[in-house]
């Protein structure tokens, strides 16, 4: 394996004052609730329905809000939900206003400002966890509301990177408005698309917000690409989704998955048609390094982070190498 592949195994800027916490290797049941409706926010016109799910045991839960890809909804990316709230989290999953569940019309007036709604959907998710903590039965009490990430994949990692520091650039090449968000303390960031200078042509005209600066993105955050993720968006090869990660300042990882195409081997769902290189086990490597780096970053676990790290690393035919900054 190169230097470049090789796993740096120092935890990930944990969060002081570790609480105890199941082993990363014990599953748990979980409880889904769905929908919790959340009033409709300036110019939405919806409102906004979440699903929170929780591990059926457990105390001082540290929190994920998800935010979905292009069309989805809070019922996708059950490969990646499921596993974290059965290790530990409480995830929250809002749907967002792009989700083909609500068939806006492209001439909506609302579709040229969907990516700052998409925004707002969750940073108004974070201002409501007491509302929907006390939605899921046996559930209150358990929820650390200090302990806080988010996670996103394609347009879901554009989403929540704002909230990590990331800001969208003017027409001009001027940083626009700083929108993040002091109570999130990591992110995971799932095939984030890299420079707006790369895109083609027709993305440059019709989307617009695509244009990010990740200078200022100074959380901790775990980025994953596809080293096939070849976008129809970019000028360039699957390296666009490192921008994230090369040009963000530290502390970060890169997860870069070996034959991984968009859909990181199957994330938004079993069997879903948008998959194009369905893997079983990126899935799995997914869910366990994801998981391991979230158990580290928010709950202090360096020993869990540090050995998914090396394993990775020790694997004689590795689906991924890792870095860190």
């Amino acid at each position: 394996m190169s230097d470049s592949q090789r796993s740096h195994s120092h935890a990930p800027h944990p969060h002081p004052h570790p609480h105890p916490h199941p082993p990363l290797d014990a599953p748990t049941a979980v409880v889904s609730v769905k929908p919790v409706a959340l009033p409709a926010a300036d110019g939405r016109g919806e409102d906004l329905h979440v699903r929170v799910s929780a591990p059926v045991s457990g105390r001082d839960l540290p929190v994920i809000v998800f935010s979905h890809g292009f069309s989805w909804s809070m019922d996708g990316y059950a490969p990646l939900v499921d596993h974290w709230a059965a290790h530990g989290f409480v995830v929250v999953q809002p749907t967002h206003l792009d989700s083909r569940t609500l068939s806006l019309d492209a001439d909506d007036p609302r579709t040229p400002r969907i990516w700052r709604h998409r925004i707002r959907d969750v940073t108004q998710a974070l201002d409501s966890l007491a509302v929907l903590e006390s939605s899921v039965p046996g559930l209150a009490g358990r929820v650390d509301r200090t302990r806080i990430a988010v996670a996103g994949h394609s347009w879901g990692a554009q989403t929540v990177s704002t909230l990590l520091g990331a800001r969208v650039l003017d027409a001009d090449g001027t940083p626009g408005e700083d929108m993040s968000d002091p109570r999130v303390t990591a992110g995971v960031l799932l095939a984030l698309t890299g420079l707006g200078d790369d895109l083609t042509p027709f993305a440059a005209e019709h989307f617009p917000f695509m244009r990010p600066s990740f200078d200022t993105m100074t959380a901790p955050a775990l980025v994953v690409a596809g080293d096939r993720d070849q976008s129809h968006l970019s000028t360039r090869g699957p390296d666009w989704f490192t921008d994230p990660y090369e040009l963000s300042p530290a502390p970060k990882s890169l997860l870069t998955l070996f034959g991984a195409e968009h859909s990181l081997g199957g994330i938004p769902a079993h069997r879903a048609a948008e998959t194009t290189d369905e893997h079983p086990g990126r899935v799995a490597l997914l869910q366990q390094l994801t998981t391991a780096y979230l158990r580290g970053v928010l709950l202090g676990d360096e020993a869990g982070w540090k050995a998914a790290a090396t394993g990775l690393e020790e694997t004689s035919e590795p689906l991924g190498g890792l870095r860190s900054k």
